[in-house]
């Protein structure tokens, strides 16, 4: 083999309606490690790139809302499986995005995977944790059950670029939302080689979109844009939140805001994360459904 040969590098590109586009502005910016050698010229996404996002993941909605609960568990492990076996090429992508040793790096990657399989068990859970029979006087069944709110923004951590960034998007898609991710600004190789895991698990394209760049130039618009209905800030700083919450109240979005100021310095992403991710992109519908006259004994049955 010659010791001439040129290194092939890889482009990354974003990944949007289950295909890999590069910017419609044509734009990139370099990505470095934590030393600051380069590693790659990243995508820089556009006001276009975001709304061609939301297109995707609306179009999207209806298929996965409407998927069995255990159906979208299945694919949420397969997304876990497929990530099992590229283990190696995330490892050394968080080592170099996050300055982490390989072994930390590797810890990080197999929470992230075990992330994953934690989602794919609550799938099918949820609805019973949440929503039941209501007792009401009369004779009706009240039955309140949680429905997906649609098509989700994501702001992922910009710190915490995969472990994060998958605590992040599993339960949004889990309930049956679709989702617009903006990756770590200064991070984001490990959020696009997620995009091609996604494409070659079961997961149907425009679930979930990933878009790089500047978070405040794609968050802007997607926080006024009219058909996105709900809003994750995780990965704005304070200021930056507040004015996507201002955007956000035109057309009611529903907001979540992490409990500190920055999830990023005061949350442990390896620890349980509970439910509270599912359920903060949840409607709950409740519906009235006669039993029938009562006879003497007091039931129609």
């Amino acid at each position: 083999m010659s010791d001439n040969r040129l290194s092939v590098f890889k482009t990354y590109k974003l990944y949007v309606g289950g295909k890999f586009p590069r910017s419609e502005s044509g734009r990139v910016y370099e990505v470095t490690d934590s030393k600051g050698k380069w590693l790659a010229n990243a995508p820089r996404s556009s006001r276009k790139d975001a709304r061609d996002a939301v297109v995707a993941a609306r179009k999207a909605f209806g298929g996965w809302s409407g998927a069995t609960a255990y159906n979208r568990g299945q694919v949420l492990y397969r997304v876990a499986e497929m990530l099992e076996g590229r283990k190696e090429q995330f490892v050394r992508e968080v080592a170099d995005a996050e300055g982490l040793s390989k072994s930390k790096a590797a810890a990080v990657v197999d929470a992230a995977i075990d992330r994953w399989v934690w989602y794919a068990g609550w799938t099918d859970k949820i609805g019973q944790v949440v929503g039941g029979a209501n007792p009401v006087a009369g004779p009706f069944f009240n039955l309140s059950t949680p429905e997906p709110t649609g098509v989700v923004a994501v702001l992922a951590p910009q710190k915490s670029s995969f472990l994060g960034l998958v605590s992040v998007i599993a339960p949004v898609i889990a309930t049956g939302n679709t989702a617009v991710v903006i990756a770590s600004a200064d991070s984001p190789l490990p959020a696009l080689s997620l995009g091609e895991v996604l494409a070659t698990s079961d997961l149907p394209g425009g679930v979930v979109n990933i878009l790089s760049g500047g978070t405040a130039e794609i968050a802007t618009p997607l926080a006024s844009h009219q058909d996105v209905n709900a809003i994750d800030l995780t990965g704005a700083d304070t200021a930056l939140a507040k004015e996507l919450e201002i955007a956000a109240a035109d057309n009611l979005k529903r907001v979540f805001r992490a409990q500190a100021t920055n999830e990023d310095s005061a949350s442990d992403w390896s620890a349980d994360p509970g439910t509270h991710r599912l359920t903060a992109f949840l409607e709950t519908k409740t519906v009235w459904h006669p039993t029938g006259a009562l006879g003497v004994s007091g039931s129609s049955y």
